[in-house]
């Protein structure tokens, strides 16, 4: 949980509000079919419906007050994957930090699978 303090009070920012805000961001952008999710029972990879996708996210606290992100996506057939990855990382980095005033450190993007 993040904690906000101004002189009026402290602002508690929980990790699930920062996931859903990167979900969100994540897969309106261009080339991204979903959020990914790898089952520990099958090893296999399943693409998130939009209630869930904070299951693709992991929010790591820094001692500095930043988060450090990390999001797991299916992409689209045919999509340049680097491109689609920065414009993720992009539009992460300015979600989060616009909405919550939390700065991020940094967002790592990986990339699980590719559907036709």
């Amino acid at each position: 949980m993040i904690k906000l303090n101004n002189e009026k009070g402290t602002i508690s920012i929980s990790s699930s509000v920062v996931a859903n805000l990167t979900g969100n961001a994540a897969t309106n952008c261009f080339g991204v079919k979903g959020m990914a999710y790898r089952s520990m029972t099958d090893g296999l990879v399943h693409l998130l419906r939009k209630e869930a996708m904070s299951k693709g996210v992991r929010v790591i606290y820094n001692e500095d007050g930043t988060v450090s992100i990390r999001l797991h996506i299916i992409v689209e057939h045919g999509v340049n994957i680097t491109a689609a990855c920065r414009s993720i990382m992009s539009e992460v980095r300015y979600k989060v930090n616009k909405y919550t005033g939390v700065e991020v450190k940094n967002v790592d993007v990986c990339v699980d699978s590719i559907v036709l």
